[in-house]
């Protein structure tokens, strides 16, 4: 199963070898910047942010709109303790170990800190963190901001395989699997909220 669902193939480790492999100064510090931004830690700011605008944007005390941003608040702060569990979770259960411990010394470039736990790889926790904000924030923006949303999400995920933090597998499991989270958690609030 693994090598079908993880491994695909021999296909996860040759994709980490073509964005690992790819180095120049400016390329890893805007790499470096995705990583940053997709840090956990960053999440007291992005609330902060959100409800300001949320306050901004819903002046005119719309019913309809102060529900819409009382729900997206609402999926971001749940999606967050929910997403920690459920990133920690999966890391202990398959324990799959990142790409410095798992491919031949000499193989790979590691740019900035190393991660602190090499054993836990699977999902990507800044992956997943990305699509939190990008997934809860959804219903509120517009197609431009959607589309700088996903490209987020993207920079995210390569930034984690360019750093060699993560194989692309595990980049994918976090997206995916904080999307699925969100969605669970939007229809939930949105049937409280009828």
């Amino acid at each position: 199963m693994k090598s079908i669902f993880y491994d695909w193939g021999g296909l996860n480790v040759w994709l980490f070898h073509l964005i690992n492999g790819f180095h120049v100064d400016w390329l890893d510090r805007c790499m470096l910047l995705g990583t940053q931004l997709a840090e956990h830690s960053n999440f007291n700011f992005y609330l902060a942010g959100l409800v300001l605008i949320a306050i901004l944007s819903t002046r005119d005390r719309d019913r309809k709109s102060l529900q819409l941003w009382l729900g997206v608040i609402t999926v971001f702060a749940l999606g967050f303790l929910l997403d920690g569990m459920l990133v920690g979770m999966l890391k202990d259960w398959y324990a799959f170990p990142r790409p410095e411990l798992a491919l031949p010394p000499g193989s790979m470039i590691v740019v900035g800190s190393p991660e602190h736990n090499l054993q836990h790889s699977l999902p990507s926790g800044h992956t997943s963190f990305a699509m939190l904000i990008a997934a809860s924030l959804w219903p509120v923006m517009g197609r431009y901001w959607r589309t700088l949303a996903v490209g987020f999400v993207l920079w995210a995920g390569l930034s984690r395989i360019s750093l060699g933090a993560h194989f692309p597998a595990d980049v994918v499991a976090g997206a995916l699997s904080c999307l699925l989270l969100v969605w669970l958690i939007r229809n939930l609030v949105q049937g409280m909220q009828r």
